[in-house]
Formats: structure tokens, sequence, C-alpha cells
């Protein structure tokens, strides 16, 4: 095994294979499946619950809800993690993803259905922190960098393959797309089979220690990093979520080819995701002040297209910049992060990436309706993207990495 791709030592895991870090990878899909594979069924939704008092309202919440509830509960997770362990409390979440995913299949209130999509949302939570935590267990350096930045094209892949598979199954009712939510139980087989406890010392006990402490915890360098990914993510999500109205606006007013169009353009992330994979050893302050300014440029161009083309042009150059950015944030926090601490730190920036995802839409409409429309809005989004390189040129180079191998002593003076 190479020596970059080894467990911490001591921890008496067992072989680290492909599978271990494929089977902590495909977990990040479920985040993606709980908006993406329902958004084509939502106007189903809408017809069916149209005699509920505000349901212009409430249905949309179907999508929106876990997103939330990944942002309220994600440092709660991460606090459980390290408490119980991280792999057997993976493996609960699994089974109560399932079940609370599927719940709808059944149900006949709107109520009670909203109720399990928040069971969905606290799941997931759990799912995303404890499965990167366990990706920040099993590997270092390189390697973990490698399997960090993976989670960004696992993720953006699938939202390509659920949104054809949520409009396939919907042919057939708007209950059936639930279904898939079962594919979480083939996750928790593979977690299963090709993962174990990992605990650091001489002995390699097979349960993670229960740790409750925050003494030496890094506040201000996560703090920093907290901030830098809440304002990010805002950026991250907003071409997935408004790149089809920028179309409309352009003229492209079928929903099918403004899907595709969005699409192709998302290949982006994925591409720059890769580049990562090639340049994730710079110094974060070089990787973010890219990333912002390839934000920045993606935005202006978004704003000032005249044709789609051109639209579509300065949504790709966006697109790469928040493919590189992901990896970039999550890989400097787990950087700061021993084992010790390590749940916790990652469900405080998975929170923050989540709350921004909630709030991107937020902003967009504030944007839209200060600038007069949705074009002009995305040129304040880009001088948004400009002040965010400033703020990365002044205060990410005083945080910088720090090994996690070194142990709760390494991060000290955080």
């Amino acid at each position: 095994m190479p020596a970059d791709q080894a467990p911490p030592v001591g921890s008496g895991s067992g072989q680290v294979t492909v599978m271990t870090g494929l089977s902590l990878l495909l977990p990040i899909t479920l985040s993606t499946m709980a908006i993406v594979l329902l958004a084509p069924i939502l106007p189903q939704i809408m017809q069916n619950f149209s005699a509920v008092p505000g349901y212009e309202y409430w249905v949309p919440m179907i999508l929106t809800i876990p997103a939330l509830c990944v942002a309220l509960f994600s440092p709660i997770a991460g606090m459980l993690g390290d408490y119980f362990g991280r792999r057997r409390l993976l493996l609960a979440s699994f089974v109560a993803y399932g079940i609370v995913g599927i719940a709808p299949v059944f149900l006949h209130d709107l109520t009670a259905i909203l109720i399990s999509r928040v069971g969905v949302g606290l799941a997931e939570a759990l799912i995303m922190v404890l499965s990167t935590t366990m990706i920040g267990d099993y590997y270092h350096g390189a390697a973990r960098d490698k399997w960090l930045a993976g989670q960004t094209a696992f993720a953006s892949m699938s939202a390509l393959i659920f949104f054809n598979v949520g409009g396939q199954l919907g042919a057939h009712g708007w209950r059936t797309p639930f279904w898939v939510y079962t594919s979480a139980l083939l996750m928790m087989a593979l977690v299963m089979a090709f993962t174990r406890d990992l605990k650091p010392g001489a002995h390699g006990e097979a349960e993670a220690p229960r740790n409750a402490s925050w003494a030496h915890f890094p506040w201000g360098r996560i703090a920093v990093i907290m901030a830098i990914t809440l304002y990010g993510s805002v950026f991250f999500y907003t071409v997935q979520i408004q790149a089809a109205s920028g179309l409309n606006v352009l003229g492209i007013t079928d929903p099918a080819r403004a899907g595709f169009l969005t699409s192709v353009a998302s290949v982006g992330v994925p591409l720059g995701t890769f580049i990562y994979s090639r340049i994730g050893r710079w110094p974060v302050q070089r990787l973010l002040m890219l990333e912002f300014a390839l934000l920045a440029v993606g935005f202006l161009t978004m704003g000032k297209a005249a044709t789609p083309k051109s639209f579509l042009i300065g949504c790709f150059c966006n697109q790469l910049g928040a493919g590189m950015l992901l990896p970039t944030l999550l890989v400097w926090a787990m950087s700061l992060l021993p084992f010790e601490i390590r749940g916790r730190g990652a469900g405080m920036w998975q929170g923050s990436f989540a709350l921004g995802q909630f709030l991107s839409p937020v902003v967009v409409t504030l944007a839209a309706k200060q600038a007069g429309g949705l074009l002009p809005a995305f040129v304040v989004l880009s001088a948004g993207a400009v002040i965010g390189l400033v703020i990365v040129l002044l205060v990410a180079g005083k945080v910088g990495r720090i090994d996690p191998q070194l142990g709760i002593k390494g991060v000290a003076h955080g």
C-alpha cells in the first residue's frame, strides 16, 4: 500500500482498498438525490396537493427542507460521531435514510410527508458528515485530497443521473421516484464490507474513542474556513439553481432544452475537480484566489450576455471555479482536524456549506430586486466574488494547512 494511502499508524484497520474509498464516496450522492431526484416531479406533487391551503409554499419545501436540516444539524452530527463512533452511526443513518426516504410512497397527508423530509435531512446530515470524516480517518496527504475532491465529482455527476431517473420514474406517478431512496441500503452494505472503525494508538481497538472535549479545538482557523465556505457556497449553487431562468430571459423557453444546456455548462464542475486533483497541493491562498477569480469572470460574462451562447460560456467558467472551490475548502478544513475532533469540525464545515445552499436563491432574489433583473444580479454577484477574492488575499494565508496526523496537539494554538 502506498504510504500516502495508509490509514493512521496503529489503527489496526486492515487493508485499505479502492473499494474503501468508493464506499465512502458514494454516500455523497444521497445529498444530491434529496433535491434533484424530485425536481422533475414537483409539478405533479403540486397538482396532487392543490387543495391544501398554501400548497404553493409547502410543496416546494419537500425539496428544500432536507438542505435546511443539514445546515442546522451537521455540527451535532459531527459531535455524535466523535462520541459514539463514526462507523456504527453511519450504518444506522443509512437505514434511517432508506425508511424515511420511501415514506412518501405510503403517506397521503402533506404534513406527514414534510415530517418525513425532516427525517431525510437529519439522516442526510449524519451520512454526509460521517462519510467525509471517515475519508479523513482512512487517508492523509495527497490520497486524502484526492478522495475528498472526488466527492465533488460524484455529487455533480450524480445530479445529471438523478434528474433523468426522476423524470423517467415520474412518468409512472409522482410517488415512484421515492423508491430510489432504498439505494441507501446498498451503500450501507458497501460500508459494512469495506470499512472498519479506526482508533489512534498502538492497539487498534475496534471502536472509536468517546471524546466530548472541546479542548484545543482550532476555533479561530475553523471560523475563517466556515465563513469563506458559507460565502463561497452561495456562489457554488447559483448557476445550478438560476441558469435555466437566465436562459429563459435570453429566449430559451423550452424547459427540456434549458435543462440540457445547463447540464452541458455544469460539466465545468467535474472538470474543475479534475484540475484541482492536479494542482491541489498549491498554497490554499493561491487556489482560492484563482477560484474566486473564475467565479467573478463567469458571473460578469453571464450578466453581460446578449445571447444564450455567451451566457453558457459564462456559466461554464463559473462552474469551473466552483468545481475547484468545493474540494479546496473541504481539504483545507480537514487538514486542520486531527482524529479526536474531526467529526465536529467536519460537521461545522458541512453545516456552513449547506446553509449557503439554502441562502443562495434568497441572495439572488434580493440582488435581482436591487439591480433590476436576473442578469444584472449576476453582475452584482461578480462584484461579490471579487470581494471574496480580496478577503482570501487578506486572511487565507494566515490559516494555512496543518498535518492532522500530528494529533490534537498539532492544533492546540489554533
